[in-house]
């Protein structure tokens, strides 16, 4: 239609989209269609989304007679490829997962759906969604909208280029790893990976299917904090209690997140096992001097064995079946290289990783710590692991609370890697998945770009290790000016809302 300005219509923030929705000054379809338009044409630069869900259209004519308006209504929404909709593939990126349809849609997508949301789009994952890369035999790469040559990030890539690319304006994807903060770093975006049971994971479809070790989360990814609010307060309500109840009866919590207190708030520039590149350490303190000046006080927080968390926890915990259940899944399947190492790793047996793991010790100790963290466990094992986990989790809150933090302010890996580098680099993921280990809501805000200075600096980048990681991240962060940096706002158990609250007021300063 002509005469609609999609451009205007594009560039509305979803609050008050959302209003004008609601109170008829924009038409529905006008809304739907200039979405529709900009997912066409971000799909065909970034190829980022698996399907086009059909069934969106009869649910927008629904929604103009029916007349009942919930807190998303006529809101153009897309759905990661392992999140269930009815009558469409979960592939995982799987070839055996086609033509195998959701018998029914999720509860986040029941839930959406009542309050008025169109989910319209199915987007990209890489095979097995273990990888923050995005690729697959069946769809293919997806490309980083802000730059063809790098990756969108994983596994939620698909969403990352879309909602990156101005294609949607509100995202669904999961985060076991950093699956959810990766892509939202990558492309320049916001992401909410909150606590693992905030929100049903009912009909979404896990990497490793069982474990227990380290907590999956669903959440939201949109270019601003606002609406990654919005989405959440959508989602916490009594549909969403009354259809999974198992998820934790706690409406979103208004005056939390709307409060003004100054903040206690940890903060670290590394961790010790992943060395930041300069714009990440530069995002930290540029950050917390914004923070420090708006009268937030900041108080440095020691971390401590992470590599020890990344194997024994992180690893140890997601294979500890010797990683036999992961292998299954590629039984008929062709590419498997986007885990690299790790499936090759998963397919050996147990003396041989063994034996791999002593010989490497001296000279990759990192080799040698995945190498044994991916031997099968007894089942005696695997509870002392889970015991271990909870340990550590009461250590570190202690030690929060110690210092009587609200609040932490993080690094988050960045900028984007170039396409390739990830199944490279699986090291790399030490300062997300730290957060999956503690099951605490953190989110990601782009805070900076990479500059000039960032890219001098980085060559005398050496990492920690020195090693063959160290020396493949320093090339996979190299040729960077421009592209996004952000950092990472954590948060305890349960405070999505005070999570998000920080969340703003970085996006803010």
């Amino acid at each position: 239609n002509p005469s609609v300005n999609m451009v205007s219509i594009l560039s509305l923030p979803l609050p008050e989209l959302s209003r004008k929705l609601r109170d008829g000054s924009l038409p529905l379809e006008h809304v739907f269609y200039a979405y529709v338009g900009k997912a066409l044409q971000i799909a065909t630069e970034t190829n980022c989304i698996t399907e086009y869900l059909q069934e969106s259209e009869t649910q927008l004519r629904k929604a103009k007679v029916s007349g009942k308006l919930g807190l998303l209504y006529g809101v153009p929404v897309s759905i990661k490829d392992s999140i269930d909709c009815q009558g469409h593939d979960s592939t995982l990126g799987f070839i055996k997962n086609l033509n195998k349809p959701a018998a029914e849609d999720s509860v986040v997508v029941q839930v959406l759906r009542r309050q008025g949301a169109i989910p319209f789009v199915k987007t990209n994952v890489p095979q097995s969604l273990i990888s923050y890369d995005c690729k697959n035999l069946i769809f293919g790469q997806t490309f980083n909208p802000l730059l063809y040559t790098r990756s969108p990030g994983g596994s939620s890539g698909g969403e990352g280029a879309l909602v990156g690319g101005g294609g949607s304006i509100l995202g669904f994807g999961t985060d076991v790893g950093g699956s959810l903060r990766f892509p939202a770093a990558f492309c320049g975006v916001c992401a909410l990976k909150p606590t693992g049971n905030r929100l049903s994971k009912k009909g979404i479809i896990a990497g490793v299917v069982g474990q227990k070790a380290v907590a999956a989360a669903v959440g939201p990814m949109a270019k601003d904090v606002e609406s990654l609010a919005v989405g959440m307060r959508a989602l916490l309500c009594k549909d969403m209690f009354d259809l999974d109840s198992t998820v934790p009866p706690l409406p979103f919590n208004e005056e939390v997140y709307s409060s003004t207190q100054p903040l206690r708030i940890g903060y670290y520039e590394t961790d010790f096992f992943t060395m930041p590149s300069p714009a990440m350490r530069r995002a930290v303190r540029e950050t917390k001097q914004l923070l420090e000046d708006a009268g937030h006080t900041l108080v440095p927080f020691e971390l401590a064995n992470v590599d020890y968390v990344i194997f024994n926890f992180c690893i140890r915990g997601l294979f500890a079946d010797g990683a036999s259940s992961f292998v299954k899944k590629f039984e008929g399947e062709l590419e498997k290289s986007s885990t690299g190492l790790l499936f090759w790793l998963a397919k050996s047996p147990n003396w041989l990783k063994t034996l791999l793991s002593w010989i490497a010790k001296p000279f990759v100790p990192r080799l040698s710590g995945i190498v044994r963290s991916m031997r099968a466990n007894t089942v005696d094992e695997v509870w002392s692991l889970h015991h271990e986990i909870e340990e550590f989790c009461h250590q570190f809150i202690a030690q929060w609370k110690k210092l009587n933090l609200d609040v932490m302010l993080c690094p988050m890996l960045g900028p984007a890697l170039s396409i390739g580098y990830p199944a490279k680099l699986s090291v790399a993921v030490s300062y997300t998945m730290l957060y999956n280990a503690l099951d605490f809501p953190a989110g990601v805000v782009p805070v900076t770009m990479v500059t000039d200075e960032d890219e001098e600096e980085l060559k005398s980048y050496q990492g920690y290790f020195r090693d063959w990681w160290d020396r493949n991240l320093a090339k996979a962060f190299h040729g960077s000016v421009g592209l996004p940096v952000a950092v990472q706002c954590v948060a305890l158990p349960w405070q999505e809302e005070l999570c998000l609250r920080f969340m703003k007021e970085v996006e803010t300063l």
